[in-house]
């Protein structure tokens, strides 16, 4: 394990777990790790002296995410949709460093999504089923955009049961809304109320991306018309 000098110091991050799918707080970073990515049961660090890899620590109440993801990449080996898996130890594991911005990030910047993207996270989810994997909990912040081909960054709930059904309403948002919008820089604050209110329409059953999409604009024109 090349990585094992740096084992000392993932062992003195500190982070306190939050319930209602809150992200982690991150109560001690020991340097020189630097932060890279903050989840909901995970940080994500890099050490200067690895910069081809990252190190996923989990919280301690988390223990058993982390064992889902490690079995999860196990079977994704070989994938070029998804990160590489270099190994684990008792909190973290050792992933390939990716580079791009995530889809949530493209939306703030105004950077184009082509439709290849949305391709190309089908192709991976047919071969994450075809390897027994249930590819579920894809949304615009695990996506990377990466030399114009996508990457997918978290699979930790690839062997669970169900469909959330959040990859299939944003393919759907994209096909019905994006267009109106590509190239376009969407405030934070616009998006995280369309993640807020996605939540609770979900939530209450019978959700449909259309009717979801017609209520939204209502709201967003009467602020628009406030200001």
């Amino acid at each position: 394990m090349f990585w094992k000098p740096v084992e000392p110091l993932l062992e003195k991050i500190d982070l306190q777990y939050n319930p209602e799918n809150e992200p982690v707080t991150v109560k001690f970073l020991p340097p020189p790790l630097e932060l890279i990515g903050v989840g909901t049961d995970a940080v994500v660090v890099r050490h200067p002296e690895y910069p081809d890899i990252v190190f996923k620590v989990y919280a301690k109440e988390r223990a058993d995410a982390k064992e889902d993801e490690y079995r999860a990449y196990q079977r994704l080996d070989g994938s070029p949709y998804f990160a590489v898996c270099h190994g684990a130890g008792d909190r973290y594991l050792v992933l390939s460093y990716e580079e791009g911005m995530t889809l949530y990030d493209c939306l703030v910047q105004g950077v184009n999504i082509p439709e290849s993207i949305i391709d190309e996270v089908e192709e991976a989810r047919q071969y994450a089923r075809s390897v027994g994997l249930n590819p579920r909990d894809i949304h615009l912040k695990n996506v990377l955009l990466q030399d114009g081909h996508a990457k997918i960054i978290d699979v930790s709930e690839y062997v669970k049961p169900g469909n959330d059904g959040r990859w299939d309403h944003l393919v759907q948002s994209y096909h019905l809304f994006y267009p109106y919008i590509a190239g376009k820089k969407i405030p934070v604050w616009m998006l995280e109320m369309v993640k807020r209110a996605y939540y609770v329409q979900q939530g209450a059953g019978d959700f449909s991306v259309q009717e979801f999409g017609r209520q939204l604009l209502n709201v967003l024109l009467k602020k628009w018309m406030k200001h």
